[in-house]
């Protein structure tokens, strides 16, 4: 059997270009988000379209997380409109709502599992509380969605408690596939993980996004994460995102906060070895 080749960068942007001709899945439009007289966000537009991997970026309290909850209908902003799908998600019912977070798969900073649940249940847990699965069947679909996940099966009947971080990120990973949702929401999933375990992770979601057909909203610190797996560059400053395009015009755009991030030495590295694995690949 073929293995089917890597796509090179330039079929990377063509294929980046192809998806941004349709109309995107997720539009920001003028979003404010405050928390009393502290303004968080003013004036912020962001689309994300079907397909890609975009990377959130930005300085401690620029929002990033606040922005990923708003998307999501947890914290309802002060202003402006959130579109998703194709519907405004503030003149949504309840119902209407529910159906449309549904399309949604969310792996939260530290993984949020229940620790009374081994993951195996809790990866189950919203195919019985939310499409109503028997407990076998439910069990069933959690197993694939467990390896899908890169876990082993013999990691299904532990507790959080027993599992490294790594394993704790793939377990929230396994749940957020849960439902099979069409747009995957990750708040910094290489967070605490060591280098080689980061790298594996970024592949995963690569790979997932491949074979999928995911669309990844993913807030990060990560450089590396930034440079091998996102088809474009958020960043977030001065209560909006001010730039959001491909990262190799992202690193050069003229922001002070953004030039000491992209061509700090902990950036020039990340250049660096995203060139060596280009050269390689």
């Amino acid at each position: 059997m073929a293995i089917a080749q890597k796509p090179t960068r330039e079929e990377r942007i063509a294929a980046q270009i192809k998806r941004q001709q349709g109309q995107p899945i997720i539009q920001v439009r003028d979003l404010k988000n405050s928390f009393g007289s502290h303004v968080v966000h003013e004036h912020l537009d962001l689309d994300l379209y079907s397909g890609e991997i975009v990377g959130v970026v930005g300085g401690s309290g620029t929002g990033k997380s606040v922005l990923l909850r708003s998307i999501l209908g947890l914290r309802p902003p002060n202003a402006g409109q959130i579109t998703v799908f194709g519907q405004n998600l503030n003149e949504l019912d309840d119902d209407a709502r529910s159906l449309v977070e549904r399309r949604f798969g969310v792996l939260f900073q530290q993984g949020a599992l229940f620790s009374s649940l081994t993951v195996l249940e809790n990866v189950a847990v919203p195919l019985i509380e939310l499409i109503k699965l028997d407990r076998p069947s439910a069990e069933n679909l959690a197993r694939i969605k467990i390896a899908l996940a890169g876990l082993p099966a013999n990691a299904a009947n532990k507790y959080p408690s027993e599992l490294s971080g790594g394993m704790i990120k793939r377990a929230a990973l396994a749940r957020s596939l849960a439902l099979d949702p069409e747009v995957l929401f990750l708040d910094e999933p290489t967070a605490g993980l060591d280098p080689i375990g980061a790298s594996e992770f970024d592949q995963l979601i690569l790979t997932l996004r491949d074979a999928l057909g995911l669309t990844v909203f993913l807030v990060t610190h990560d450089l590396d994460t930034l440079y091998t797996i996102c088809d474009r560059v958020a960043v977030l400053s001065q209560k909006r995102v001010i730039i959001n395009d491909r990262i190799e015009i992202v690193e050069h755009y003229d922001d002070p906060w953004v030039q000491e991030y992209f061509q700090g030495p902990r950036g020039r590295a990340a250049q660096q070895a995203q060139t060596r694995r280009q050269e390689n690949s």
